[in-house]
């Protein structure tokens, strides 16, 4: 990638994602946009901006619609420095429990399970390069900015992703059809826990590369939505190693 292009700062919009990147303090905030009168929940934001000597303009409400793309901006957007991707290898010693993002596609969706993955304390997430939703400012929304604490990287696929880390001693369990009971397992550590695409599932290419788990459902002709099933994995990956 041209180095001027990478080097361009991301936009985040709305309260949540602004006050986690303020707290996290993983990446500068560059300039802050918001309205006049102020919007709900601006003092929350306002004390730390002003500390921090960010600057900040005020420009209308559609100027902010038109800047982020979307109404949902909650009356604040930020330029911020592009977010910074985990360049090493995770370490099976200190990171036992891992997620692998197999082409989810929606950034809502993506956005949604980064915070489950935040809530349980999950040591890492792996997204790929390709055939993926990118982390956008709508993923950072969607994850309520709890994506800025965690420990993400960018794989060039789900395949190579999955080669490395069971080189690197990892169990991988694939949230699929036709698998064990999620209710039947005991997760063994260091793992990952790989969810597949909204549409396709698990890739053809990782698809026996582990062990097929499948969570219970009434009927075969129906399924969870990506997010509500990678918030169950996590959740029981999470208890079953006392990380909650």
């Amino acid at each position: 990638m041209n180095n001027s292009l990478k080097n361009q700062p991301d936009l985040i919009y709305g309260v949540h994602p602004i006050q986690e990147a303020l707290r996290a303090k993983r990446r500068k905030i560059q300039r802050v946009y918001t309205t006049k009168p102020s919007p709900k929940q601006w003092a929350s934001i306002a004390a730390e901006l002003n500390n921090r000597n960010i600057p900040i303009a005020y420009v209308t409400r559609e100027q902010l619609t038109q800047r982020a793309g979307t109404t949902d901006h909650q009356g604040i957007v930020a330029l911020v420095a592009p977010f910074p991707f985990r360049q090493k290898p995770f370490d099976s010693a200190r990171h036992k429990a891992l997620l692998i993002l197999d082409g989810i596609q929606d950034p809502r969706n993506l956005g949604a399970i980064l915070r489950s993955a935040y809530c349980t304390g999950i040591d890492g997430v792996i997204i790929t390069q390709r055939a993926s939703a990118p982390l956008t400012a709508a993923a950072f929304k969607a994850s309520a900015g709890l994506a800025e604490h965690l420990e993400i990287m960018q794989a060039p696929s789900s395949a190579a992703a999955a080669i490395a880390l069971q080189k690197a001693g990892y169990h991988l369990y694939l949230a699929t059809f036709g698998g064990k009971s999620i209710t039947d397992i005991t997760f063994n550590a260091p793992l990952c826990i790989v969810i597949g695409s909204e549409g396709e599932g698990i890739s053809p290419t990782i698809a026996k590369q582990g062990t097929a788990i499948t969570i219970p459902q009434v009927s075969n002709s129906i399924s969870y939505n990506a997010s509500v099933a990678a918030g169950i994995f996590l959740f029981t990956v999470a208890h079953q190693l006392k990380k909650i």
